[in-house]
């Protein structure tokens, strides 16, 4: 939970956090839009590039983008996995066979205890489970001692792993385009952005301003509701409640210990907020002033004129492959 960093802002001086808020959303959109028109890994690699580029001058820190792809690493993994095994079109790049027997079966499956005992002392999870993952296919491939009952031929085809690079880069931009904007616009100017963009929603009695403020409060107590709920676990942990260990009964009590606070918190929160909005005299659907005001700079249009251009750029090659 920790590594959840959509909808944290991070002040700081660089021209991403002197646009207008309209523009940078504008741009999300526009950018995201071209990573979906891209069909090649090459192609979609090169707006990779460009969005580091976005990150390096925006005075982002590299080190919070990255904190944020930690919880979808094992999407990006699970993905990978399932597009070089399932995808069997192309040409085929490798292939190699899984030989069982009894011997290295008995030999894999006490390496998975030893893994499920110690894996609460190893750094790096999703890291040791796989080097456990490799070293039980080396066994299946490699030491075939004994008897075989069963075997099972494996085949990586490079459709297969260009179609699992493309959609590992189609997320790392996805949520690298939404870190960047929570981190260098701050959610009051998100809020009035995303006001001023859905205006034209109210001609079919749409109310823009509620449905951005639901927005923005959402994003705002993401992290809020995250760190309360660590020290919930810290809090439980301290008890001797262990979330990662147990039967699936006793887990389900644990989440539940976890889920019950949670909720409490949450309604405390927002009986919290209503009073703050109500003592600020705050009327929904009512007309109020403004203290910030935004402003459309050069920056903005060269931003959005970028997203444009950068989506025809993805029509003409995609017409062209």
């Amino acid at each position: 939970m920790n590594n959840v960093v959509i909808g944290q802002y991070v002040p700081g001086h660089s021209f991403l956090y002197k646009m207008d808020p309209r523009s940078k959303i504008i741009a999300l959109i526009l950018f995201m839009i071209s990573t979906f028109i891209l069909n090649n890994v090459f192609h979609i690699l090169a707006l990779l590039v460009g969005v580091l580029l976005i990150v390096r001058f925006g005075g982002v820190p590299v080190g919070r983008i990255l904190k944020g792809l930690k919880p979808i690493m094992v999407l990006l993994t699970f993905t990978f996995v399932f597009q070089i095994l399932f995808v069997n079109t192309g040409s085929l790049l490798y292939q190699f066979e899984l030989i069982y027997t009894k011997e290295n079966i008995i030999l894999a499956s006490l390496i998975f205890v030893i893994y499920y005992i110690t894996k609460r002392w190893i750094n790096g999870g999703l890291l040791y489970f796989l080097f456990t993952i490799g070293i039980i296919i080396t066994i299946f491939h490699l030491y075939p001692v004994g008897t075989k009952i069963g075997g099972s031929l494996i085949q990586i085809y490079d459709d297969g792993v260009k179609g699992a690079f493309f959609i590992m880069i189609r997320l790392v931009i996805i949520v690298t385009l939404s870190t960047l904007l929570t981190m260098t616009t701050k959610p009051t100017d998100l809020t009035l952005g995303l006001e001023r963009l859905m205006k034209p929603m109210q001609i079919i009695h749409i109310n823009s301003e509620e449905i951005a403020m639901i927005i923005s409060i959402a994003l705002r107590y993401i992290p809020t509701l995250l760190d309360e709920a660590n020290k919930i676990m810290l809090a439980q942990a301290s008890r001797g409640v262990d979330f990662n260990e147990g039967k699936f009964k006793d887990k389900i009590m644990q989440i539940i210990s976890l889920l019950v606070p949670m909720f409490i918190i949450s309604f405390k929160r927002s009986e919290e907020l209503a009073d703050a909005m109500e003592a600020r005299n705050f009327v929904p659907g009512q007309k109020r002033t403004r203290l910030h005001v935004l402003t459309w700079k050069l920056i903005d249009s060269i931003v959005v004129f970028s997203g444009a251009i950068t989506i025809f750029i993805s029509i003409w090659v995609v017409t062209l492959s």
